[in-house]
């Protein structure tokens, strides 16, 4: 049983990619700093460059942007309960957190709500902070740590979940999802395709759906742990 009220839980994703699509775009002096991160990236690998692997900035909130998020919280009894889905996408990722820090402030008045995340303590969370902070936004209370002791924090990590205590293992949303037996959300593209199909083919609705998938796990996945009823695939509504 989920020692928090289902409806009290926020699930969410996001997806980033680099700032510019490829590095002959980006500016001079933000080529040094990225050769200089890179540096770290490479040891021992002396067949890549700082300029091959490029699209690994999407990854870090320096170089990188969030051009989607995705989020999702359930509604109904156990018998009779719905996942409800809204995104927000876009080139402009001011725009799109700026709405997203508006969600979560009418969403979360109070310290009574949670943000789900599969790796979201290391990724999500963290990322949504630093680039609130770039665009002078001001991070929503459900999402700042800052100053907060740890039983404040609200946030719900499901990789921490199935590591019970562990600190050395990573495991993939996918490679979860599969062990507990739930549909896997990578029936289309992963997250190393990400960029591609953004800056390459353009096509942001396919990455909005990716992200959607991902959310849609991250709840089965939480709910399976719990021992809670899944969530049927004609319960799943978008906003």
């Amino acid at each position: 049983m989920s020692p928090h009220p289902l409806h009290n839980i926020l699930f969410l994703d996001i997806e980033t990619v680099s700032q510019h699509s490829s590095f002959d775009d980006v500016p001079d002096e933000w080529k040094e700093l990225w050769r200089h991160k890179a540096e770290s990236l490479l040891r021992d690998k002396p067949e890549l460059t700082p300029e091959s692997i490029y699209d690994r900035s999407a990854i870090y909130a320096e170089f990188g942007k969030i051009i989607c998020i995705s989020c999702g919280y359930i509604t109904g009894s156990a018998t009779e309960r719905k996942l409800v889905l809204k995104s927000f996408s876009g080139h402009d990722e001011r725009v799109l957190l700026v709405d997203f820090a508006e969600l979560l402030r009418k969403w979360a008045p109070d310290h009574q709500k949670f943000l789900c995340a599969h790796n979201g303590k290391d990724f999500d969370f963290p990322y949504l902070c630093r680039r609130m902070v770039i665009h002078g936004i001001p991070i929503p209370a459900i999402l700042n740590t800052s100053g907060k002791k740890p039983w404040e924090v609200t946030h719900v990590d499901t990789m921490e979940l199935w590591k019970f205590g562990e600190y050395r293992s990573f495991v993939s949303l996918n490679l979860l999802a599969r062990t507990l037996g739930i549909p896997t959300p990578k029936d289309d593209i992963d997250g190393s395709k990400v960029g591609m199909v953004y800056w390459t083919l353009n096509d942001l609705s396919r990455i909005v759906t990716y992200c959607q998938k991902d959310v849609i796990t991250v709840a089965q996945v939480y709910l399976r742990m719990h021992g809670e009823s899944l969530i049927k695939e004609e319960s799943i509504e978008f906003k």
